[in-house]
């Protein structure tokens, strides 16, 4: 009988009280690994009430104090860091080098945020009128929460867990129902710790539950990272009850590609950003605009990088792209090769059907390439969260980046060239957050914000470094005039 998983509330695992469960899979096999409790809004309410008890002392713990814990779970991550890796490659499907890489830049922001008695400092101002002086401070907010998705089950917690605690907020996770195991090894981890009860929530649910923290008056704020519908259902409804609300969407990460671009770093780098964790990351390269005669040097190229990529369980020794999440993800993304076919685009290596021995259970989509995808045509402007890269031809840079520009997403965007000019115009005109130049992934490091634009995101605060510390406390201004003859208060 498979584990059904137990929240973490007030510092003690307890037995969730819904009925309802949603099944974890391996995607490699198809093997039941776990079963989900789907919370309630009441157990979302005791979740809030055990965190808000916890926020009085943990708030007057310094800051120095509470980085304290962190330095801990930092070591505990480090000695873990195998262990943590194969349970996420078990329910997430991706390599264990791809794991690897999640906690590695996960452990990142825990590292950063132990930085937060430096990053937390206000200002002053001295006699701004004679005698009165002013002063900004950083207090903390109080329960805040986030809701994370299935890709990265370790990273993306990290992203927001380690600012929100070292600022002295208390922290409610609700991570994706498909990927919880992750998520509980993450807090079981930070229990080992001694970091106070209360502090730090583990909420397993779905739909109820993210509506639930929207719309509880003792949350003050919400982080999310998932589809851009749901990324703006969670912004308007957190934002409707006052809360602060910082909500990562979709991508569809358009790849510039000109004729100088140097052919082996290229294809490298391209061909692990687009097929790499099966095309099921927000930066992911899903489009090449290929520059005049870009498209006939490159695309043999990428068809033999595509169709050399070995797929598999991520637990086996040399696979580089595992399964995707699930069936429906799989249907899903077969139907849209499908659809760019419709429009027009040659399937120059097609993923559609996999079968890998020993996985015969597993929801496998082979790198797929698409050229001639037409730039006006509906898969152009549609996310596939899959290995599937399309190449759409462009006569110029101008042609690229008005095409980059009207996308309705802004996640990323790259250039591959040699030209320090076309570098300059491309990172100067393009409108995306995050801007790669000769690299497939623009991931930012954890000291730089994540910056999705347009549809990729709703908020002002993005995740990460001075942003997080931002999003994580309110700024208090004080101005203060005391006695000119002090000498009478003695």
């Amino acid at each position: 009988m498979a584990e059904v998983l137990r929240n973490f509330i007030g510092g003690a695992w307890t037995d969730a009280a819904a009925a309802e469960r949603a099944p974890v899979h391996n995607p490699a096999t198809g093997e039941l690994l776990a079963e989900t409790p789907l919370s309630t809004a009441d157990e979302v309410e005791r979740a809030v009430r055990g965190a808000a008890a916890a926020f009085p002392v943990w708030r007057a713990t310094p800051a120095g104090d509470r980085i304290q814990f962190l330095f801990r779970y930092k070591t505990l991550l480090e000695e873990n860091l195998d262990d943590l890796a194969r349970t996420i490659t078990l329910e997430c499907g991706k390599t264990q080098a791809e794991s690897v890489g999640e906690l590695r830049r996960g452990i990142e922001n825990v590292e950063t945020a132990c930085g937060i008695p430096l990053l937390l400092q206000g200002y002053n101002s001295e006699d701004i009128a004679r005698g009165i002086d002013e002063i900004m401070i950083r207090q903390p907010l109080g329960v805040v929460a986030a809701i994370t998705p299935f890709n990265f089950p370790a990273m993306i917690p990290l992203w927001f867990l380690p600012y929100a605690i070292a600022c002295g907020n208390t922290f409610i996770l609700k991570p994706s129902e498909r990927v919880p195991l992750s998520a509980a090894r993450l807090v079981a981890l930070l229990e080992r710790t001694g970091l106070p009860p209360g502090v730090v929530t583990l909420l397993h649910g779905g739909r109820e539950a993210v509506d639930a923290l929207c719309d509880h008056p003792g949350v003050r704020a919400v982080s999310f990272v998932g589809s851009s519908a749901v990324a703006q259902h969670v912004y308007a409804r957190a934002a409707a009850r006052g809360k602060r609300a910082q909500c990562q969407g979709g991508a569809k990460n358009p790849v510039v590609l000109l004729p100088d671009a140097d052919a082996e770093m290229t294809i490298s780098v391209l061909s692990d950003s687009a097929f790499g964790c099966a095309g099921q990351r927000c930066l992911a390269a899903s489009l090449v605009l290929a520059v005049g005669e870009a498209r006939g040097r490159f695309l043999p190229a990428l068809e033999a990088a595509a169709r050399q990529r070995v797929v598999g369980s991520g637990l086996e020794k040399g696979v580089q792209t595992g399964p995707v999440i699930s069936a429906a993800s799989q249907e899903r993304i077969e139907r849209m090769i499908g659809a760019g076919l419709a429009e027009g685009a040659r399937v120059v290596v097609d993923g559609r059907g996999a079968h890998i021995a020993g996985c015969e259970g597993g929801t496998f989509v082979r790198p797929t390439v698409l050229d001639g995808l037409p730039a006006e045509g509906r898969l152009a402007q549609t996310e596939i969260f899959g290995p599937v890269l399309s190449v759409v031809p462009m006569a110029t840079l101008d042609d690229a980046i008005r095409f980059v520009n009207q996308l309705a997403y802004g996640n990323m965007a790259c250039l591959f060239t040699q030209s320090g000019a076309a570098a300059r115009k491309f990172r100067y005109e393009v409108t995306a957050g995050n801007i790669g130049i000769n690299l497939g992934v623009a991931a930012p490091m954890a000291y730089f914000p994540f910056t999705g634009w347009k549809g990729s995101f709703f908020g002002d605060l993005h995740a990460q470094g001075r942003d997080a510390v931002d999003f994580y406390t309110d700024k208090k201004v004080v101005v203060e005039r005391w006695p000119s003859d002090w000498s009478r208060t003695f």
